[in-house]
C-alpha cells in the first residue's frame, strides 16, 4: 500500500474537499489525537463549540483503521450525535479521504439488541396482552381488545414494518411507537437465543447489524451499549484498539445508568406472570407472594436512602431471592434448536432472563450491606418514586457508588481511550472528572505533544477532593499497569471577550424554596423587554419556568412558548424561526439546543443548577468523599453544578458571529466561596454584575444586531 499520509496533511485535505477553513485548535486537537493512538497513553481533550471536533478525531481515526486493519469504536451519548456521524459527517469524510488512504474507508452503526425487531419474538407469537387500563377500545361490539387497544395497532403496524426494513433498526421508524410496544418486538442481549439457537438466526437484525460492525473501520455506538460491553464477559462490540467517547462529559452517569436496578411489587408479579405457564402453580404463586412483600416493604418505609437493612427487608428480599431460583431451576435451560418449537423456546428464554436478573438484583442489594463501613459499600440503595398514570409508585432502586473502577478495569485497561467534549474542566481542572472515570490526578510533564493546558492553575480544595473519588469502590488489582493520561485544552474559535457578556445578578435575594421572588421576575421582564424577546430561559424546575413564562405573557407582548407545551423539537424549531419569540424549560433544554443567529441574545439562568440535596447516589457519593478527607459538596455537589452551568452557557454562541449575554439570576455566585470555582468552569466571558449595562447593551443588539465590536 502506498504510504498514508500524516494527519495535518489529511486534516488540510478533509477540510478543503468539504468546504471549510482552517481552525487552529482542529489541527492542534487532531494531532494530540494521534499522537495518543501512537503512545496508548489517554487523553481527554476539551474543544470549545465550533472548533470542529468531529473532523478532529475523525481523521486520524480512520488513518489509524485503514493504516492498521483496526477497528476504532466512537461512542456518542446523545442520538442526535450518533445520527450526525452515520449520517453526515463520516460520509463525507470518508468521500473526501478516499484518495489520500488509497481506499474509501468503511463504517457501521451499533445499538444494543433492544434497538433491534426480534424476528423470533415477532413469529413465534410470544407478545404479551395488555393489561385491561391499557385497552382504548374503539366504538361497541366484539372486535379482539387487543388489536382495538393503542398497544395493539402499534404492534400490527411493527409487524407489517418487519417485511418492509432492511435494518430492523427502531430509529429508522416513523412514526415512532411507544417504548410498551417496542418491547412486545424486541430483546435484551439477556434474553435472546443466541444465533445458534434461534430458528431466525441468520436473518435476525441485530446479529446482521454486528457482522457489518466487524468489518467497519469505525463503528459508532453510544454509552450504554459501551456500558454493556464493559460489564459483559461476553464481546459486544467488535475487537478494537480505540475508543474516541465523545460527549464524554455524560459517560459516568451514562455508565451508572445502565448499572442501576431496580424491584417493585409491579416489577416482581410481572416476572410471576411471565413464569406462570412453564412452572407449577405454587412456584408461580410464591413468586407473587414475595411482590407483595416488597410491595408492603415499599409502603412502610418512606422514600430515601437506606444506610442499611430495615426492619422485614431481610425476609422479604431473601424469600424473593430463593424463590425466583426455585423457579429458574424448574424452568431449566434453553433448549437448543429444533427440539422445541420456536414459541415454547421463546417464552422459556424471556422467562429465564427475567428471573436471572431480578434474582441478581435481589443478591445484590443484600449484598450492598455487608460491610459495616458505610463509605466503603460498593452500592447505595434507596427507595425512590415513579410517576405511573398519574400515581406515585414506590422502587427499590441499587445503583453503584463509582463506577470508576469499572471504567478502569475495563474500558482503559484494554484500549486507547479520547475522551472529548466541550466541557471536560471543572474549577479549570480535568481531575474531577478524571476521577469519575477512575483516572489518577493528572500529573504534567508526561507528553511534550499533549500536556495539559491548565498545568499552570492552582490545585484548589474541590480539584484536591475531587481526586479522592477515585478511591471510591474496589481498588485496582495489585497487577493492573498504571493508567497515564493527558489533559488538552484546545480553546474555541469565540473571542468570548468581546462575544458575550456574562452577567451575575448579585443585587437579588438567594434562590429559596418558595419559588421566585417578586424582584426576580422583575429582573426577568426587564431583561427580555431590553432584548425585545430572542431569550432562552433555562430554570431549575418546571414550577420556575411556568412560573417565568406566566409573568412574561402578562406583562410584556411577546411570544413565550413553555417546554411542556409540545414536543421539544418542535419547540425549539419554532422558537429558532420567530427572533421575538422566548423558550423556557428545564434540564433537557441545558445542553444540546443549538440555535445560531439572532433568534437567540440572552440565555437566561434562574439559579446555579445544585443536585437535589434528597438524591440518594449523589448524598452517598458526597458522604464517601468526605469520609477520605475531601469535600464532599465541592467534589460532587459544586462539580456537578459546574458542568451543567457550562453546558446552560455554552447555548449562547454558536456560531463565530453570535453576540449577547448570558444572565445568572443567582447572587451566590458572585458572593458564596463556591463562586469562584464555578466561575472558573466557563469560558471567559466579560463579566459584570450592573444590570443596567447590560439591558443597555441589549438594548443595542436588538436596535443593530450587526457589530462585531460591541462587547455584545
Amino acid at each position: 500500500m502506498t504510504d498514508i499520509p500524516e494527519v495535518p496533511d489529511l486534516l488540510s485535505s478533509a477540510v478543503e474537499a468539504l468546504g471549510g477553513a482552517r481552525r487552529d485548535g482542529q489541527l492542534k486537537m487532531a494531532s494530540a489525537v494521534a499522537h495518543s493512538i501512537d503512545t496508548g497513553e489517554h487523553l481527554a481533550v476539551q474543544a470549545g463549540t465550533g472548533t470542529g471536533k468531529s473532523l478532529a478525531y475523525l481523521v486520524p481515526s480512520l488513518r489509524h483503521a485503514v493504516d492498521t486493519g483496526k477497528t476504532v469504536v466512537v461512542s456518542t451519548a446523545t442520538i442526535a450525535l450518533q445520527r450526525q456521524l452515520v449520517e453526515r459527517d463520516l460520509p463525507r469524510t470518508a468521500t473526501a479521504l478516499t484518495g489520500p488512504l488509497g481506499r474509501a474507508p468503511e463504517f457501521a452503526i451499533l445499538k444494543g439488541r433492544g434497538n433491534y425487531l426480534c424476528l423470533n419474538k415477532i413469529h413465534a407469537g410470544t407478545i404479551e396482552e395488555p393489561d385491561g387500563d391499557l385497552f382504548e377500545a374503539i366504538g361497541g361490539g366484539k372486535a379482539d381488545p387487543f388489536a382495538a387497544s393503542r398497544l395493539g395497532r402499534e404492534v400490527t403496524r411493527l409487524r407489517e414494518w418487519t417485511s418492509d426494513t432492511e435494518t430492523g433498526d427502531r430509529d429508522d421508524l416513523t412514526p415512532g411507537v411507544t417504548d410498551r410496544s417496542w418491547r412486545q418486538v424486541s430483546v435484551s442481549a439477556r434474553e435472546c437465543l443466541g444465533a445458534t439457537n434461534c430458528s431466525y438466526g441468520a436473518d435476525c437484525f441485530a446479529e446482521k447489524a454486528k457482522a457489518k460492525a466487524g468489518k467497519a473501520d469505525v463503528v459508532v455506538t453510544n454509552h450504554a451499549l459501551l456500558a454493556i460491553d464493559a460489564m459483559s464477559p461476553a464481546a459486544i462490540l467488535p475487537e478494537h484498539d480505540v475508543v474516541v467517547v465523545d460527549e464524554a462529559h455524560e459517560l459516568a452517569d451514562r455508565i451508572t445508568s445502565v448499572a442501576t436496578a431496580e424491584i417493585s411489587g409491579a416489577s416482581v408479579a410481572g416476572v410471576a406472570r411471565r413464569c406462570a405457564r412453564l412452572v407449577d402453580d405454587e412456584v408461580a404463586d410464591d413468586i407473587s407472594g414475595s411482590g407483595e412483600l416488597i410491595e408492603s416493604l415499599l409502603e412502610e418505609n418512606a422514600p430515601g436512602r437506606w444506610t442499611g437493612l430495615p426492619d422485614g427487608a431481610p425476609l422479604a428480599l431473601s424469600s424473593l431471592r430463593d424463590r425466583l431460583w426455585r423457579a429458574h431451576t424448574a424452568i431449566g435451560p434453553v433448549r437448543r434448536s429444533g427440539e422445541v418449537d420456536p414459541e415454547a423456546n421463546a417464552a422459556r428464554s424471556a422467562a429465564l432472563t427475567s428471573l436471572e436478573e431480578m434474582h441478581d438484583t435481589a443478591v445484590r442489594i443484600l449484598a450492598a450491606f455487608d460491610d459495616p463501613d458505610e463509605a466503603k459499600r460498593p452500592d447505595v440503595v434507596w427507595i425512590g418514586e415513579d410517576l405511573v398514570r398519574g400515581d406515585r409508585k414506590r422502587v427499590l432502586r441499587v445503583a453503584p457508588l463509582s463506577v470508576g473502577g469499572l471504567l478502569r478495569a475495563s474500558l482503559f485497561a484494554h484500549a486507547t481511550v479520547i475522551l472529548t467534549s466541550a466541557t471536560l474542566t471543572v474549577g479549570g481542572s480535568f481531575d474531577g472528572l478524571a476521577a469519575s472515570w477512575g483516572l489518577p490526578p493528572h500529573r504534567p510533564g508526561t507528553s511534550d505533544a499533549t500536556s495539559a493546558d491548565h498545568d499552570s492553575n492552582p490545585e484548589t480544595e474541590a480539584t484536591k477532593s475531587a481526586q479522592s473519588i477515585t478511591a471510591i469502590g474496589k481498588p485496582p488489582p495489585a497487577d493492573e499497569k498504571k493508567v497515564t493520561w493527558n489533559g488538552l485544552d484546545v480553546g474555541s474559535p469565540f473571542d468570548h471577550q468581546k462575544a458575550a457578556i456574562l452577567y451575575v445578578a448579585k443585587h437579588l435575594p438567594a434562590p429559596g424554596r418558595e419559588g421566585m421572588s417578586a424582584r426576580t421576575l422583575d429582573e426577568v421582564v426587564e431583561l427580555i423587554t431590553a432584548a425585545g424577546g430572542r431569550t432562552l430561559g433555562l430554570f431549575s424546575s418546571m414550577r420556575a419556568a411556568k412560573e417565568a413564562a406566566e409573568a412574561v405573557r402578562t406583562r410584556i407582548d411577546l411570544p413565550v412558548l413553555c417546554q411542556g407545551d409540545g414536543a421539544t423539537g418542535a419547540l425549539v424549531k419554532e422558537f429558532a424561526a420567530d427572533e421575538k419569540t422566548c423558550l423556557f424549560g428545564t434540564l433537557s433544554l441545558w445542553q444540546g439546543v443549538d440555535v445560531p443567529g439572532p433568534s437567540l441574545n440572552l440565555v437566561l439562568i434562574d439559579r446555579i443548577p445544585f443536585p437535589r440535596p434528597d438524591d440518594p447516589l449523589l448524598m452517598a457519593r458526597q458522604r464517601a468523599v468526605a469520609a477520605r478527607g475531601g469535600n464532599g459538596f465541592m467534589a460532587i455537589a459544586a462539580g456537578h453544578a459546574a458542568l451543567l452551568l457550562a453546558q446552560g452557557t455554552g447555548r449562547l454562541l454558536r456560531g463565530t458571529s453570535d453576540r449577547g449575554v448570558i444572565a445568572i439570576l443567582d447572587s451566590r455566585l458572585a458572593t458564596a466561596r463556591y463562586g469562584n470555582y464555578l466561575l472558573a468552569s466557563l469560558p471567559p466571558f466579560w463579566r459584570t454584575t450592573d444590570g443596567q449595562l447590560v439591558r443597555g447593551a441589549l438594548s443595542r443588539l436588538q436596535g443593530t444586531n450587526t457589530t462585531d465590536g460591541d462587547r455584545a
